[in-house]
């Protein structure tokens, strides 16, 4: 529940998002606390599973595409076959919305010959499964690296500049992976504070070698930081997914506007029936209603638009390499 936090928890949490390996002294600093009580704190959420670092990785920057997958299924048998993508481990963010009728999931494939035999071969032919929409992801216009704690955390400008780390620049070219890497990713997709020397072990390689080759993977755009949230800790308790058809024209205006309301968790241009995907949270189904009749009526050349509430999430994001 949102009273189960306060707003030093929401501060630490802002800080995160911001920097996610920033050292607990340079967060106390800036939070004028001392170390030890942001050290307490941050084991206390991560505990309760109210917040992790992650170490998140860009599929896209590998070669891979990312597919929205809906997936109609009678209500009986959606569980299941949610349950049964979800084991799958080339997707993330796997959901049941439209009343239970509906999976929504985002699936990796590595190459043009593994989207079309997973749409024309593999999921037609899962049993119960009444039909599938496909959306590829054509561009994000906010999401990965963009987390929503930026948008609702509680840090002013001041504050968010003292925690900002260095620009990374980046680096144009493909990146192949070996297994050090995925050694390495693995182990930062479950805690993406883990020291150099915990990397080092698990890799084989040495502090110093961690360290370079993250910054690589870094200016390269493969890895991110990211955080997981208990979102409640912000008020937020609903999730809805909106598809939107937009007039080319001003599908990158559309866009860009979505993505800087504090409501959009993502948003990107797809393929499909619908060019414009959204994820929104808000706190409750009138605050939703507000936002869909006054921010979203207000896009440019939107020609149609459908919700879907998410009423089950049955997998969030995977390790993506």
């Amino acid at each position: 529940m949102e009273s189960d936090y306060d707003e030093l928890d929401r501060r630490l949490v802002h800080a995160l998002q911001i920097d996610g390996r920033a050292p607990f002294s340079a967060i106390a600093e800036v939070l004028g606390v001392s170390d030890r009580t942001i050290a307490r704190r941050y084991t206390r959420l991560r505990s309760a599973g109210a917040v992790r670092v992650l170490g998140g990785v860009d599929p896209t920057a590998l070669g891979a595409i990312l597919w929205f997958l809906r997936v109609r299924c009678a209500p009986c048998a959606s569980l299941s076959v949610a349950e049964a993508l979800a084991r799958r481990p080339d997707t993330s963010w796997v959901s049941l919305s439209s009343g239970g009728t509906e999976i929504t999931c985002v699936v990796r494939t590595e190459s043009e010959a593994d989207s079309e035999a997973l749409l024309l071969a593999k999921l037609p032919r899962t049993p119960r499964v009444e039909g599938v929409t496909a959306h590829s992801v054509l561009h994000a216009f906010y999401g990965g690296p963009d987390n929503l704690a930026g948008k609702l955390g509680p840090l002013d400008e001041e504050a968010m500049e003292r925690l900002r780390p260095p620009a990374v620049p980046r680096r144009r070219g493909r990146v192949r992976l070996d297994d050090g890497d995925r050694k390495l990713l693995a182990l930062l997709a479950t805690d993406g504070r883990a020291g150099f020397e915990q990397l080092a072990a698990a890799t084989g390689w040495s502090p110093t070698t961690v360290r370079r080759r993250m910054t690589q993977l870094h200016e390269h755009g493969v890895l991110y930081l990211d955080i997981d949230v208990d979102w409640r800790m912000f008020g937020v308790h609903t999730r809805t997914l909106l598809w939107l058809s937009v007039a080319p024209a001003h599908l990158e205006e559309a866009g860009q506007t979505l993505a800087g309301h504090p409501e959009i968790a993502f948003a990107a241009a797809t393929t499909g029936p619908t060019n414009l995907y959204a994820s929104v949270v808000c706190a409750n189904q009138q605050e939703l209603y507000r936002y869909l009749t006054t921010r979203v009526a207000a896009l440019p050349a939107i020609a149609h638009l459908e919700t879907a509430p998410v009423i089950k999430t049955v997998k969030q994001a995977a390790n993506q390499t």
